[in-house]
């Protein structure tokens, strides 16, 4: 019976279509116009450092480790096939991997959500990047980032060591993701540490005019 692992989903997914920005291990938040605010609820533990170990299923059925993309730079991407910021954003995600897979990003979807409905849609729409999928263990996996039921969708993008340099609520849109990803690049070149990257990558979302609707 699907019913009260909807609940569970949806109390997480309270928050979806979310625009808010978290930044190092005591996030920094912006919030945008129009967000649905769910009720107060204890305060969130510290971000981790580096990219949570947890296994799911992947599309074929198998299990697979978040840490199975040794030496990429991972957008891990927390979405449901019932949010429409996730729809929204999944061709940008699949532009992204396309672009840049070849410079060592991996793009990551994890489907918290029921395995039928995120196989038919995923074909449906052909999602070509990886996908792990869970429902109580993908709500399990959500935990392991510190940050409670803020919403979906919700993307961490790490270097290539794992490490998380960024972590973004809401949908994303492309000039956020240009400066996400050159904040990557920069800690991967030693250009920047990860909190120099997070400061400049902050300023430069802030500046960015909101995305037309």
């Amino acid at each position: 019976m699907k019913t009260p692992v909807y609940v569970a989903i949806a109390l997480v997914a309270a928050a979806a279509g979310f625009g808010i920005y978290h930044f190092g291990i005591a996030p920094r938040t912006t919030a945008q116009p129009d967000v649905v605010t769910e009720p107060a609820s204890p305060p969130a533990a510290a971000m981790p450092d580096v990219l949570p170990d947890f296994t799911l299923a992947d599309m074929e059925g198998q299990p697979r480790s978040i840490r199975s993309w040794q030496g990429k730079s991972m957008i891990v991407n927390f979405w449901a096939t019932w949010c429409a910021p996730c729809r929204r954003e999944i061709p940008l995600l699949k532009k992204i991997q396309a672009e840049h897979g070849a410079e060592g990003f991996q793009i990551v979807g994890v489907a918290v959500d029921f395995r039928e409905d995120v196989l038919k849609y995923a074909q449906d729409i052909g999602i070509d990047y990886p996908v792990l999928v869970g429902e109580q263990d993908g709500l399990d996996a959500v935990n392991k980032f510190g940050q409670g039921s803020l919403g979906f969708p919700f993307t961490v993008f790490t270097d290539n060591q794992q490490r998380i340099v960024l972590f973004h609520l809401g949908e994303i849109h492309e000039a956020q993701a240009e400066v996400m990803l050159e904040a990557v690049r920069k800690v991967n070149s030693g250009a920047a540490t990860i909190a120099e990257a997070r400061a400049v990558a902050a300023k430069q979302l802030r500046e960015l005019a909101p995305p037309a609707e």
